[in-house]
């Protein structure tokens, strides 16, 4: 583990969004593993929210896919950690209303909840799995070209 993947770590620990994220992965009896530079699977996620594939709550990435997606999807992994970096720089719970908006403000942009999100397109768009959409014009009614 680098200095930073510790640090990110300590942080995501005392800002409690890696408790957070292990309380909700026992209570929804995910199966909690070790994994690279800090992190932590928790694999088996069932719940039908969030409807991602994966997610991050702290230092604690969901799946709802076993061990083996997630050992063949380093990309996705990536994704992931970057969205564990995040957590820290928010301070840790202050990351999910922040998220939400970003979310809101793709949905309105857009019409769907990533492409336009800042957090998603920092922790990189296509590695996350989401397509780029082009914004739509509210005014006119019309799409235009999504501008990076």
């Amino acid at each position: 583990m680098t200095g930073w993947q510790r640090l990110r770590m300590a942080v995501n620990l005392l800002n409690l969004s890696t408790p957070l994220g292990i309380l909700l992965a026992r209570l929804t009896r995910a199966q909690l593993q070790p994994g690279p530079d800090g992190l932590v699977f928790a694999t088996g996620y069932r719940p039908l929210l969030p409807t991602a594939g994966a997610f991050t709550v702290g230092n604690v990435v969901f799946y709802r896919a076993n061990r083996c997606f997630i050992d063949a999807q380093p990309r996705l992994l990536g994704h992931e950690a970057r969205h564990c970096t995040q957590y820290a720089c928010c301070l840790g719970l202050p990351f999910l209303p922040l998220y939400g908006l970003g979310a809101l403000w793709s949905l309105c942009r857009t019409g769907e909840p990533g492409s336009r999100n800042p957090f998603e397109r920092q922790a990189g768009l296509d590695a996350g799995g989401y397509q780029r959409h082009p914004t739509i014009d509210r005014f006119r009614g019309t799409e235009t070209e999504v501008v990076r």
